[in-house]
């Protein structure tokens, strides 16, 4: 103690402010944490597997700094809505494609299923990350007060229907849910388009204001309750993998401190990656044993009509806008480049 007293007072502190040292400083500060209402296109049971996780993991970690409040298809708002009450910040964040949310961006067209866009999963994260589509939907979104955070693959696009199809002749007359630009497509074929909420689907195809669904693929036939109410599966699809991203209010983000916006993209990429394992592993498998649908396919050279139009369709998109066409000659090129690189990138 002496050799302690000495040396304190050598430094200028006296004796009384021993208890001033010793003691450790306490300050008391109230801590708000950020909350963010977050709304998917999904329904609660496809949202526990394409969404849930992530945030769950988000808000483990977060803990008292950040916490999401996961809402499901309608819950607060309708899907169509989405986009507007985001921007307004009456929610602070989505789950969803362009093309269901009603995006007035160039590039709402490509969101959902662009036809033949796509053929696998992998084709969106690259087109995203390594052929720019990434930097232009960041563009268009920062021109209307939405950051688009990123984006990721979903399922292909087929069809869940109660008589089965064999032929393109069989799509005629057929009423089917489905997204706004995959209709656009598809009523050239004479499907008719329907537009429902997302939760009325499946009374709707049992009281036939339905006749079918082309929404996903048969991991979400199985998982959602479509296939308890559906007979065929058809294995042609128009689209290899479904291009949804995660959206969010600017304001509200550029609010966020560094290090939660580094968890926020974490959190988005490990969403991304289970739904790639997830999908994948579930078309193959219910197409081998599932047992409640039976698996009908319209023969090769049909079908190659339906791609050729797709091909008509693109020029028709590409014709509109400057950014549209720009879209297009990237789904072209990459397209082209998987061709040449042949198998495993494409089997002719």
């Amino acid at each position: 103690m002496s050799s302690r007293r000495k040396f304190l007072q050598a430094a200028g502190v006296g004796v009384a402010g021993l208890a001033t040292v010793g003691a450790p400083a306490v300050h008391a500060q109230s801590k708000t944490t950020i909350k963010w209402r977050m709304q998917t296109y999904a329904g609660p049971a496809l949202g526990e597997h394409v969404v849930k996780p992530a945030v769950d993991a988000f808000n483990r970690i977060a803990g008292g700094d950040m916490q999401i409040e996961l809402y499901y298809a309608d819950q607060l708002v309708p899907t169509g809505e989405l986009f507007r009450s985001m921007q307004k910040g009456t929610i602070d964040a989505v789950q969803s494609d362009d093309d269901s949310m009603a995006s007035p961006t160039e590039v709402a067209v490509f969101g959902g299923y662009f036809p033949f866009a796509t053929r696998y999963s992998l084709d969106v994260p690259v087109l995203f990350n390594q052929y720019g589509l990434a930097e232009i939907w960041d563009e268009e979104y920062s021109k209307v007060g939405v950051k688009h955070l990123s984006a990721g693959a979903w399922d292909p696009c087929n069809f869940a229907t109660k008589e089965p199809i064999n032929s393109l002749a069989d799509l005629k007359g057929k009423k089917v849910f489905t997204f706004p630009t995959a209709g656009r497509f598809l009523s050239q074929f004479g499907v008719v388009p329907v537009t429902l909420p997302w939760e009325d689907i499946e009374v709707a195809v049992q009281t036939g204001e339905l006749d079918g669904i082309a929404w996903s693929g048969i991991t979400e036939d199985y998982t959602v309750g479509w296939a308890d109410v559906t007979n065929y599966f058809l294995t042609n699809n128009i689209s290899g993998a479904w291009v949804g991203s995660f959206f969010a209010n600017m304001e509200k983000y550029n609010a966020l401190p560094d290090n939660l916006k580094e968890l926020l993209k974490l959190a988005m990429d490990t969403s991304h990656y289970h739904r790639l394992w997830w999908y994948w592993g579930g078309e193959a498998s219910l197409r081998v044993h599932g047992t409640k649908m039976k698996l009908t396919t319209i023969p090769d050279e049909e079908w190659a009509t339906v791609q050729k139009a797709a091909e008509k369709f693109w020029d028709e998109i590409a014709a509109e806008s400057k950014t549209k066409a720009k879209v297009v000659e990237i789904f072209r090129q990459y397209n082209a480049d998987m061709e040449k690189a042949g198998p495993p990138y494409r089997y002719s």
